[in-house]
């Protein structure tokens, strides 16, 4: 059976495989730096999105020396709007050890991948398979919902990811895995959708438990999503005497890491009076709230952003000063380019 569903699944990949910049056309050898860097950035971002990203991406930066050479900065400001920035410091550190340690080569297994930076389970079974034709089972959330339904596998996600995991290393075939592993992804985001799964158009209509029950939109079955808490902070916008505002960088180190950002109070539960805001201002400064919040959502909460307008009494304070209509050559989130925004509209 398992051989029959690869040739099925290879045969439907030959005629409707998607167009990506990443992938190689005629038969062609995989550049496993492409494979990476589009692997990388596709986590939790839809290819839409990464099109252009990767475009520019490998325009810059064509080759793994290329990247290793980059500075972080450059390196963050070229990901900005792809979100997650742990990527992308990861991807800054990968690309120096394959540049400086591995002669430039990636390592052509699965288990090589895996102890570089930033590479996870799941990253490192892909390129294994594309770019190396390793006989490796990738399974991402496309595929995950594909073998959920075929299956007909009720073991609540996350948790479950290691039985499709095995289904998934027995359904691929020896000849020709990095092409199956690219088809199962383009099933689970062109046909086999979260909603309105096309089955008619299946390859594997006919063997899809889930499928001909009529119950596809059932699985995978997911564990009830925890509500996000709310954190709150207040944010300093902080102007010299000359017009320049006040950026600091954030630790390497934890959530926006290594990003430039306007300073703000901890971010926490409780709402901030203007007495313990002012305690963890950057300067000293006459400080003035401007109308409204900035709500900015990330992976495991929410935040709200009061800010303040003010002015210091002194210019020592440390950290970066640029005049706010050069903004666009920091490496700032986006929830600082909220503020930023805030802060337009009041004046």
């Amino acid at each position: 059976m398992a051989a029959d569903l690869s040739r099925r699944l290879l045969a439907w990949y030959d005629g409707h495989a998607r167009a990506l910049p990443w992938r190689t056309v005629g038969g062609g050898r995989p550049d496993p730096y492409r494979v990476w860097v589009s692997e990388v950035m596709l986590q939790q971002t839809t290819v839409a999105t990464v099109v252009p990203y990767f475009n520019r991406f490998i325009e810059r930066w064509p080759d793994v020396g290329a990247l290793a050479r980059a500075s972080l900065d450059d390196v963050l400001h070229a990901w900005q709007g792809l979100g997650y920035y742990a990527r992308a410091r990861n991807l800054h550190a990968c690309a120096r050890v394959v540049a400086q340690e591995k002669g430039g080569r990636f390592p052509d297994s699965e288990e090589g991948l895996g102890a570089l930076p930033g590479i996870g389970t799941y990253t490192a079974a892909a390129i294994a398979a594309i770019a190396f034709s390793r006989r490796v089972a990738a399974v991402d959330g496309n595929v995950a919902r594909v073998l959920a339904r075929l299956f007909a596998v009720d073991d609540p996600l996350p948790g479950g990811g290691a039985r499709l995991r095995s289904l998934a290393r027995d359904l691929v075939p020896a000849r020709r895995p990095g092409d199956f592993a690219q088809a199962m992804m383009d099933l689970g985001a062109t046909l086999c959708t979260p909603s309105r799964p096309d089955c008619g158009r299946c390859p594997w209509s006919s063997a899809c438990v889930a499928g001909r029950a009529g119950k596809a939109e059932a699985y995978p079955v997911r564990r009830p999503a925890k509500a996000k808490p709310v954190r709150r902070g207040v944010a300093f916008w902080t102007l010299r005497a000359d017009g320049c505002l006040l950026l600091r960088r954030r630790p390497e180190n934890g959530l926006l890491g290594g990003m430039m950002e306007v300073p703000s109070t901890d971010w926490r539960a409780g709402e901030w009076t203007f007495a313990e805001a002012r305690r963890q201002a950057p300067a000293t400064a006459r400080w003035r709230r401007v109308p409204g919040v900035v709500r900015h959502t990330f992976t495991h909460f929410h935040l709200e952003l009061s800010v303040l307008v003010g002015r210091p009494k002194a210019a020592a304070t440390a950290g970066v000063w640029c005049r706010p209509s050069r903004l666009g050559d920091y490496a700032l989130p986006t929830v600082m380019k909220k503020v930023a925004r805030l802060v337009a509209q009041s004046s």
